[in-house]
């Protein structure tokens, strides 16, 4: 498949110039009233996480908003692991302003907010260019654009906290209505769509729904973006949907024997033991499906050399240290599993300390006043059945596999 997204002049030639822009890709056509339709039907799902179904989202806003909508396209990508959005933001500004412009017009919005994260400086620097490049044009702005930053925090993006971050400067996620579809900036209903998604619809909005399924599988159409770690040559790639781990790990140069493990779908991904990960295709309904995650887009390799107890306990300890402090379970359990973590990471557990990490697992599920426990439990059950054997020989001799290792090969 040759690249969509990532099409055009090379990411060392920097962001790409509004009249390169047009002269390769042409004027973006009226949304009209059947564009969204054309992005149902195309397929594509969102590429902020949940992986909702674009085209519907589009539709409920449209219907609830009565011509007075927002759009808030999101680009604060919190996810440590993910270059992604940045990515498309610094290189292709003028696509992702395309996708929020055309959205805009679908859902009947007066606003549009690009809520950047506020370390991504580059990508800030290229949207805001971009955004004084089309004022200055005849083109101009049908509907207004201001630029928010996104806190530096990982709970950040989630939508609600976007929502919320955008209104009161609080950037807070919460599980309770109303949803930012219902109520969101300004009160009025909110479209929160993720900047690689807006990008993508821009493309099926110019080409075609039947364009767009040419790519990836029958279920699952389309190509995505991934961030790719863990190999000799980590960074941003466009692949086809339905692509292997395996196949993805070769085009890195990685070889063709499998990894000890691969983090699929980020910090809230999951752990797969690396032969079972090999033949897994990136396909997020079949991941999804199968009770696994494609997430963020994020594909991390662990080598043999590595310890998986001592990497989930990093992951973990940073999730703890980025709960929104607004519940029990987040500060005080998420605490305590990345706490017993970090002991038998470090070979000094206490007690039952692996009893207690199963246990306190599976009881922090659903008891969060936002998802962020969640997602870090699930973390930690797919690191406790792909690292079985080294989390029982940590805890129970306080030892670790691969430091004994090193230690026999020096």
């Amino acid at each position: 498949m040759r690249p969509r997204l990532l099409a055009g002049p090379p990411s060392s030639a920097g962001p790409e110039p509004l009249a390169d822009h047009l002269i390769r890709l042409g004027p973006l056509p009226p949304a009209g009233t059947g564009v969204i339709t054309t992005v149902e039907t195309s397929g594509l799902l969102g590429r902020g996480g949940a992986g909702f179904p674009v085209g519907r989202k589009w539709r409920t806003v449209a219907e609830r908003a009565a011509g007075d909508a927002r759009v808030l396209a999101n680009g604060a990508e919190g996810e440590p692991l993910s270059a992604k959005d940045r990515t498309i933001m610094t290189f292709r500004p003028h696509l992702v302003l395309d996708g929020a412009l055309l959205a805009a017009e679908a859902v009947g919005a007066r606003e549009i907010v690009l809520y950047v994260g506020v370390g991504h400086t580059q990508a800030r620097r290229a949207i805001g260019a971009a955004i004084g490049a089309r004022t200055a044009s005849r083109m101009g702005l049908p509907t207004p654009i201001r630029i928010v930053d996104a806190p530096d925090a990982y709970v950040a993006g989630e939508e609600s906290a976007a929502i919320h971050a955008v209104s009161t400067g609080d950037a807070r996620p919460t599980s309770t209505p109303p949803r930012p579809f219902e109520a969101g900036i300004d009160g009025r209903p909110t479209l929160v769509q993720n900047v690689e998604s807006l990008a993508t619809a821009a493309l099926i909005a110019r080409h075609g729904d039947a364009w767009y399924r040419a790519a990836g599988t029958a279920e699952t159409p389309g190509s995505a973006l991934v961030t790719v770690t863990g190999v000799a040559d980590p960074g941003v790639r466009e692949i086809e949907l339905g692509t292997t781990v395996g196949e993805l790990a070769r085009s890195t140069g990685l070889g063709a024997a499998p990894s000890q493990a691969v983090l699929l779908g980020g910090y809230f991904g999951a752990w797969l033991d690396g032969e079972a990960a090999w033949a897994t295709p990136l396909d997020p309904v079949g991941l999804r499906r199968d009770g696994r995650t494609f997430g963020c887009g994020v594909v991390s390799f662990l080598g043999h050399d590595r310890c998986g107890v001592e990497a989930t306990a990093r992951i973990l300890a940073y999730l703890a240290s980025q709960s929104a402090a607004q519940c029990g379970p987040c500060v005080f359990g998420l605490g305590a599993i990345a706490a017993a973590t970090g002991r038998i990471a470090s070979g000094r557990p206490a007690g039952d300390d692996l009893e207690r990490l199963d246990r306190w697992g599976r009881q922090l599920v659903g008891r969060g006043a936002c998802h962020h426990p969640d997602g870090a439990a699930g973390l930690l059950a797919s690191a406790m059945a792909t690292f079985a054997d080294e989390f029982e020989t940590h805890a129970r001799s306080g030892r670790c596999t691969f430091q004994a290792r090193a230690g026999r090969a020096a």
